[in-house]
């Protein structure tokens, strides 16, 4: 029997490196069902939305999704789809891997990080009131009238709520996959040390929880700034981290920085229920249809949905393939050669294509 999974391929080089991972999932001999859907610009000139309403319908019937890079306009336009789908599934949780991989371009050896980032609340809730509207001269002067710190004018406001439900269920979600997968190590990262009411919030939360495993899993804090500096000097110090969803955000990219860039790192979004899995880098426009990027990401996403699927084996044997392949440096894609102008790069969908001969 199939696997019911809802493909969103994204827009810009989306459609080429989810069609990559297709292939190579599909390489694995495991059945899935595909129900394909666009998002982005292309639901934007078919249905008149990035994100139409029947999209998050198959998902939250299939229960499990893997989409491409989405377009986030920067300062106009929509706003992003990403952040819309894990709102409105209540994907609580983003996880990002990130391994050495060797063959790769990584300023590191020895890299094995798993990130868990808060995604539904902080910075990344939306909450947010434009310059000069009555919203947002009514909310500076409330905020003024409380506060001995006044806030201009000619400002707009983002709010930052951190809660106890959503650090709690973060930082348990954290520790338990430490558990089950023996990690040693979880690190809660904050700036409580400044923002000591809402990182203060989220810093307290992982103690109370760290308690609770006392014994089965260490436990510590640092704070963000502190924590970019140690993670490009002694990476192999640290092992799982949390972090709610600005800093996770970023410390997320610094890492998959350290093991060759986004290129090569996967990610899932996981609720109670519904899983969405996704490469962490962007829709790269300018490249779109010239069959040219890296699929490595979009591809070891698929291998996170193999292992939520339980296909364990077929996840194992496809992220060998992917290893091999990059390893031999051969059929790879530019930017995984030693030189970027190196003629002998292949394609996007040739380096899928020879993962999936690699696959035993």
């Amino acid at each position: 029997m199939a696997y019911p999974v809802t493909l969103l391929p994204g827009d810009g080089i989306g459609p080429e490196v989810a069609q990559a991972m297709k292939k190579c999932v599909e390489a694995t001999g495991v059945a899935i069902a595909w129900d394909e859907q666009p998002v982005g610009e292309f639901a934007i000139k078919k249905y008149g939305t990035p994100l139409p309403d029947h999209v998050l319908d198959s998902i939250r019937k299939n229960k499990v999704a893997i989409k491409g890079p989405i377009v986030t306009p920067v300062g106009k336009g929509f706003r992003s789809v990403n952040v819309a789908l894990r709102q409105a599934l209540d994907l609580f949780a983003c996880v990002r891997p990130c391994q050495y991989m060797e063959g790769t371009k990584s300023i590191a050896k020895g890299v094995d990080l798993v990130i868990f980032r808060e995604n539904t609340e902080d910075l990344y809730a939306g909450i947010e009131f434009d310059l000069g509207t009555s919203d947002a001269k009514h909310l500076i002067q409330e905020i003024n009238a409380l506060s001995t710190r006044k806030i201009r004018d000619d400002s707009a406001i983002s709010i930052k709520p951190i809660s106890v439900f959503a650090s709690r269920r973060i930082i348990k979600f954290a520790f338990d996959y430490a558990v089950k997968n023996n990690r040693r190590k979880v690190t809660a990262i904050h700036k409580a040390n400044i923002m000591k009411f809402t990182d203060g919030l989220f810093l307290k939360t992982a103690r109370e929880v760290a308690q609770e495993y006392q014994g089965r899993v260490e436990f510590e804090d640092v704070i963000v700034d502190n924590m970019c500096m140690q993670l490009v000097q002694r990476p192999e110090f640290f092992d799982v981290l949390v972090l709610p969803n600005l800093y996770g955000d970023i410390v997320s990219d610094l890492c998959a920085g350290l093991i060759g860039g986004l290129g090569i790192a996967p990610g899932a979004n996981i609720g109670d229920t519904i899983a969405l899995f996704e490469p962490v880098h962007g829709s790269a426009p300018k490249y779109a249809g010239k069959n040219k990027v890296n699929p490595t990401a979009s591809i070891l996403s698929g291998v996170l949905m193999l292992r939520h699927l339980k296909e364990e084996k077929a996840a194992e044997r496809l992220e060998m393939a992917v290893r091999d392949v990059i390893k031999e440096g051969k059929f790879v894609t530019y930017d995984l050669k030693a030189d970027r102008n190196d003629p002998t790069a292949v394609g996007t969908q040739e380096m899928a294509e020879a993962i999936c001969r690699r696959i035993h």
